[in-house]
C-alpha cells in the first residue's frame, strides 16, 4: 500500500507535446520525473534542492488526457520509491533520495 498518492491529468495541449512527438504525442520521461520530485517534496514537506533520482524506468507511454496516479512508499535508508500508473498499467517506476538535512 502506498504512503501517499497524487493524481495528475495530462493536459491535452501540454507544451512538451510539440516536440515529443508530432503526430503521436507522449509525455517525456523528464516531465514524469519532474512531477515525481514535486509530489515527493509535497509528501515529505521537503522543498529543498539536492534530491537525487536513484533509479527510473519508463515502461509504457502516456499521452494527452491520461490520468496518472503517482504512488509513493518509504524505503530503506530514506529512499522513496514511486510508481506512475494509468488505466491499470504501470507507466513508470523508480526511487528518489531526499536531500540530507
Amino acid at each position: 500500500m502506498a504512503d501517499a498518492e497524487f493524481t495528475w491529468h495530462v493536459p491535452v495541449h501540454h507544451p512538451a507535446f510539440a516536440g515529443h512527438f508530432p503526430g503521436q504525442p507522449i509525455v517525456p520521461g523528464v516531465v514524469l520525473l519532474d512531477l515525481a520530485l514535486l509530489f515527493a517534496q509535497q509528501h515529505l514537506d521537503q522543498f529543498a534542492s539536492g534530491w537525487q533520482v536513484r533509479q527510473a524506468k519508463f515502461l509504457s507511454p502516456c499521452g494527452p488526457g491520461d490520468e496518472l496516479v503517482f504512488a509513493f512508499s518509504g524505503g530503506s535508508g530514506g529512499v522513496l520509491t514511486f510508481t506512475v500508473r494509468s488505466a491499470g498499467r504501470t507507466m513508470a517506476s523508480g526511487s528518489l533520495l531526499p536531500p540530507h538535512r
